[in-house]
């Protein structure tokens, strides 16, 4: 009874407290959220944070999804046990994962635009966000373990610093983008600065069981130098400014990447097998659009035998190919001038074929003018390679026309468009030194 009773109060007591908090002016409120912030700088060994990419780790993060989903009314309980959708098909999906001792005990997904697009481009409009350089990921599916939801950010602050590390050196993202319930809209606000695409609230966000949602997006460029001005003054557990961009966590898992791709593919034909026809009805119950959009990604023979056949009253649909993998890799092209001087211009290349690339550039480029391609295709594969600047495609990106290529460059290219997953591409060229 005595215990009971001391429940009862702590509950009373928090109920007050978050009602007077709801109270203050929005500023002040915001500042009394970071206070709460509690980022512990060396977390214990006991945590590890990944990709989830075995069967066993994916499946654990679907099912604390579900569990944390049918909790909060966002989806009905599935069969399976699971939740999975469409979006985590594909292979420019990403699903982090935090383990204690062994177990998933956190998940949240980046969702990269793909030919299917956004979830939440269905009721909010990233027209603004588009207009400006850089790439977008979607931030979804975040769950953490009940048990460690009162800890005070033990696994929730870990992951977000997974997540904004991976974004900003791996997953070549600059725009994050949200639909969260209206309940937990102030967290990204207060905490992670981000701003609201609209300011009304949508109403019945089909996504998530008809639940309302609020959008927001942070600008990674920009985002280093807002912590700074809010967290920098702060003692190391309250300082997420330094927690995100100065210390480093050896908790945390990279990927061991040979080679300047920006995505991650983890999904076998097995694995695709097992989580969307097996274990759910996610394919049985696509749109034949999406069933063709899908083929279309997954265009490689292996994938044909799980994919969701299309109707043969379908019409011979062409749809552009979609690249597994994409790139980021950093290059210089070397011209001579019509007055005999070499000028060097550096590049970005950010798509490649076996007879072209498409590149930024912040400087002019020539074009219709040969020139020395110095291409860094990964830590230590260098292709060099003639070079031509055939067409400006607008925000100093160009295309670019290859001479014969070398052999580095077709080697991994082909390795590219013949692999499905990271370890594919990694097994595929281990031959090139």
């Amino acid at each position: 009874m005595i215990r009971k009773a001391i429940l009862m109060a702590r509950k009373f007591v928090h109920a007050a407290v978050r009602k007077l908090i709801a109270a203050l002016p929005k500023g002040r409120r915001f500042a009394v959220y970071r206070s709460f912030v509690d980022c512990n700088p060396q977390p214990a060994e006991r945590l590890v944070l990944k990709i989830a990419e075995t069967k066993e780790e994916l499946e654990a993060c679907f099912s604390l999804l579900h569990d944390a989903y049918v909790g909060s009314g966002f989806m009905k309980p599935d069969p399976s046990g699971m939740r999975v959708t469409i979006y985590h098909a594909l292979p420019t999906t990403t699903t982090l994962c935090a383990k204690w001792d062994g177990e998933v005990v956190g998940t949240l997904s980046l969702i990269r635009e793909s030919a299917l697009g956004f979830p939440l481009q269905r009721i909010f409009d990233l027209t603004a966000i588009r207009e400006k350089e850089g790439n977008i990921a979607e931030v979804s599916a975040l769950a953490v373990h009940r048990k460690f939801r009162k800890t005070g950010g033990s696994i929730l602050f870990p992951l977000m610093k997974f997540m904004y590390e991976y974004c900003t050196t791996f997953f070549d993202t600059r725009h994050l983008v949200i639909a969260v319930n209206p309940s937990h809209i102030e967290m990204y606000e207060s905490l992670l600065f981000f701003q609201r695409l609209t300011a009304n609230v949508v109403e019945s966000y089909d996504f998530v069981n008809g639940a309302p949602a609020v959008g927001a997006t942070l600008d990674l460029k920009f985002a280093p130098e807002i912590f700074r001005q809010h967290y920098a003054s702060k003692p190391a557990r309250r300082n997420l400014h330094a927690f995100f961009t100065e210390v480093r966590l050896p908790n945390i898992k990279l990927p061991q990447r040979r080679f300047y791709t920006t995505n991650d593919p983890v999904l076998t034909p097995d694995l695709l097998d097992h989580f969307f026809n097996q274990r759910t009805r996610v394919f049985e119950n696509l749109s034949e659009r999406k069933k063709i959009l899908l083929h279309s990604i997954y265009d490689l023979p292996e994938y044909q035998r799980v994919l969701p056949p299309l109707s043969e009253s379908n019409p011979d649909v062409q749809v552009r190919r979609h690249q597994r993998f994409s790139v980021k890799c950093p290059a210089r092209l070397s011209i001579v001038t019509p007055d005999g001087k070499e000028d060097k211009v550096s590049l970005e290349v950010v798509q490649v074929s076996r007879y072209g690339f498409q590149a930024r550039a912040h400087v002019p480029v020539p074009l219709d003018v040969w020139g020395e391609a110095t291409i860094q295709l990964g830590r230590s594969e260098v292709s060099r390679i003639k070079a031509l600047a055939s067409r400006e495609t607008g925000n100093g990106f160009y295309g670019f026309r290859l001479g014969e290529p070398d052999l580095i460059w077709r080697k991994f290219v082909t390795a590219l468009y013949r692999g499905s997953t990271h370890g594919d591409l990694e097994h595929a060229t281990r031959f090139m030194h």
